[in-house]
């Protein structure tokens, strides 16, 4: 099956640590303070819900032979790949400011309002929803194919996926909130720096290279890959369990 490595820290993903680079959040917690958190998200009903799928019993259906498991294995990681790759192609394309054509465009009114980018990167949330949903589920159910085992680890991404969804639903719609003060960051330096040259503005430069429109637009690439590398991360991790015969 095709490897896609998108390892991150458990309590510090890329995405965050973007963010904090870009001076748009603080520094990340410990990993002690995350587990605290994360506690908070599971409610009583919802510990229930995750202790009654982890004591099931796994003596159901029968392991599948090898024979079997390698091409369910290898289906699964080439949708991964295919879904991967053109996530980061519509990403990348649509980032550019070649104007090249994509399903999902690049502001480039060049007006100094923010909107159209939150618009923009709102789109790109709903893109990468509509692809890694279904995947994840998919990765799932064949996983469940496979072994009691990795049936079970399923059952328990499913679960997982249910009650948390909400939560990480709000937190990724922050991103784009957020990455307004990186827009007025980037344009109140432009500002600055035609003060301290005495320079008239010229709305036609914004997009050359080095210029603050060009590294907003960079930025926000850099945070769309992050938070779709996060959004993969589950599918992913069900993928490696499939490649790892030590769990079948």
């Amino acid at each position: 099956m095709t490897r896609v490595s998108l390892r991150t820290n458990f309590h510090s993903s890329k995405l965050i640590r973007c963010l904090t680079d870009l001076a748009i959040v603080d520094a990340a917690e410990p990993e002690n303070a995350f587990a605290e958190k994360l506690g908070l998200w599971i409610h009583f009903t919802d510990a229930i819900t995750l202790s009654a799928v982890h004591s099931d019993s796994i003596a159901s259906p029968p392991k599948m032979q090898h024979e079997v498991q390698f091409p369910l294995g290898a289906a699964v990681g080439i949708e991964f790949h295919r879904i991967q790759t053109s996530l980061i192609n519509s990403i990348m394309k649509s980032c550019s400011l070649n104007l090249d054509k994509t399903h999902i465009e690049l502001p480039m009114d060049l007006a100094v309002a923010y909107a159209p980018y939150r618009r923009f990167y709102d789109t790109h949330q709903r893109d990468m929803e509509l692809r890694i949903q279904p995947l994840r589920i998919n990765v799932r159910e064949a996983l469940a194919k496979v072994s009691p085992r990795l049936k079970k680890l399923a059952d328990l991404d499913a679960a997982l996926e249910g009650i948390l969804r909400d939560h990480e639903s709000k937190l990724l719609s922050k991103v784009p909130v957020l990455l307004k003060k990186r827009f007025e960051q980037l344009y109140k330096t432009h500002q600055q720096m035609l003060v301290d040259t005495q320079q008239a503005d010229n709305s036609a430069s914004w997009t050359q290279a080095g210029a603050w429109l060009a590294r907003f637009s960079n930025d926000m690439q850099m945070l769309l890959l992050a938070e779709m590398e996060l959004r993969l991360q589950p599918a992913m991790g069900l993928i490696e369990a499939f490649n790892n015969k030590d769990t079948q």
